[in-house]
């Protein structure tokens, strides 16, 4: 397992600044460094983001190739993270509608759905690739993350950004290219409508809720939603999110507080190295030393 990851947005990397010379000079280990440092970040914004694990491997890629492609034009008046960032929001803005988003499912649609799924039992485990208590966390993942679907995708980006990775709103508001205040505006709309849908729905955050997560995991796999030999959310984790994010939920209250604990508790999830293919596209275009 690779070693936990530094937050980005927590802290700041001496060493980018030297990745950052070494790498415009051609200096491939020096970008390697660099796409390493990153990737889980950029690889769990996406994932958050298009909710297929293969979408957001395709849109991390593409998101690394513009940031290596464009490395010349990073003149350093900000952060390297923060620059990188910037490309992350505006590709993620930008790129075509994944499977998930062209559904464009509303909280009444992911409500009604819910309650269509008839509450079952997991297959026997002797039968399945992993343990039930995997499948269960699986199922939870995904429906927690099929919620945010239902945001539009700007407030969609506030909230993951600000709830879950903890940014300030100046932060957020840099890496969205707004105002604070706009950030603030839009992150405060997400968690409204989000938080609604939970204490109405989910019985993660309200225990009159009769939906629980071990019962609609059988469910799930039965609609296909769920396959237990290819699991979007509970492969090999760096960390929970909330281990290696600020600690921002003061200002929030204590009903909230539970809402966005399910999010911050998540797995950050270890996405492929992209460095290696990266490594290849970048010879090919002459970007390295002769």
């Amino acid at each position: 397992m690779r070693p936990k990851p530094a937050s980005p947005f927590a802290s700041v990397d001496p060493d980018d600044e030297a990745r950052v010379v070494a790498a415009k000079a051609g200096d491939m280990n020096a970008l390697d460094a660099l796409v390493r440092r990153h990737q889980p970040w950029v690889f769990n914004l996406a994932l958050r983001m298009v909710w297929r694990r293969e979408a957001a491997e395709d849109a991390t890629q593409e998101i690394f190739l513009k940031a290596v492609t464009h490395l010349g034009s990073f003149e350093g008046r900000s952060q390297f993270s923060t620059w990188l960032h910037r490309i992350a929001v505006n590709h993620l803005l930008n790129v075509r509608k994944s499977e998930m988003e062209a559904q464009s499912m509303t909280f009444d649609d992911m409500g009604r759905s819910l309650d269509s799924c008839v509450d079952s039992e997991l297959p026997d485990e002797s039968v399945l690739p992993v343990d039930h208590g995997l499948l269960v966390e699986e199922a939870k993942l995904g429906c927690i993350t099929a919620m945010l679907m239902c945001l539009d995708r700007r407030q969609r980006l506030a909230f993951i950004l600000g709830e879950i990775f903890g940014v300030t709103s100046e932060q957020g508001g840099e890496a969205m290219e707004i105002l604070a205040e706009n950030f603030r505006q839009l992150l405060t709309r997400a968690r409204r409508d989000l938080y609604q849908f939970m204490q109405g729905k989910c019985g993660l955050v309200n225990a009159l809720n009769p939906c629980r997560c071990s019962k609609k995991a059988g469910a799930f796999m039965a609609n296909g939603w769920l396959d237990p030999a290819k699991r979007q959310f509970t492969r090999e984790r760096l960390a929970a999110v909330q281990d290696v994010t600020p600690h921002r939920l003061d200002e929030l209250a204590e009903m909230e507080r539970a809402h966005a604990e399910h999010y911050r508790s998540a797995p950050l999830s270890d996405g492929p190295d992209f460095s290696a293919k990266l490594r290849a596209v970048v010879a090919r275009s002459g970007f390295a030393k002769e």
